[in-house]
């Protein structure tokens, strides 16, 4: 093989190994930062991985929250209203929208006892969601607006 030729040969080789690394370094730092959701359906039915961090939602199941009386730990559990939940443990302050019947997102990861440990709970609102402090303002404008 001519010296040139192999040199050319070389230098592609090298191009292309270096470029497939990178792709391989890219796409396992995508991988880790993945953060899949899963509804109440998947984690009741064993398609939720055990043990990786994942984000998982449904509705705060009414008569389901346990709060211990010496901690911050909570229990609950999480429900889609059509037959599939499943329980989440939590150490921590909750959101100020939390309640039974609420919609919730948590992050964490499935415990092998099929227990959400979450990490993070955050209390979903709906679109007339008004935060208090804007309560009494909106409320006189209302006001306003009749009787004129």
């Amino acid at each position: 093989m001519h010296p040139k030729r192999r040199s050319r040969l070389m230098t592609v080789a090298f191009v292309l190994t270096g470029a497939a690394a990178a792709v391989a370094l890219m796409l396992r730092a995508a991988n880790e930062n993945l953060n899949l959701f899963y509804p109440p359906d998947r984690v009741a039915g064993g398609a939720a991985p055990v043990g990786v961090g994942i984000r998982a939602g449904g509705m705060v199941l009414e008569g389901s929250v346990r709060r211990a009386a010496d901690s911050l730990d909570v229990a609950f559990v999480l429900t889609d209203r059509q037959g599939s939940d499943f329980r989440v443990a939590y150490s921590g302050i909750l959101p100020d929208l939390f309640r039974e019947g609420q919609g919730i997102l948590v992050r964490g990861q499935l415990g092998v006892d099929g227990v959400f440990q979450a990490e993070e709970v955050l209390a979903k609102h709906d679109e007339t969601y008004m935060p208090p402090e804007l309560m009494p303002l909106a409320q006189g404008a209302a006001g306003q607006g009749k009787g004129g």
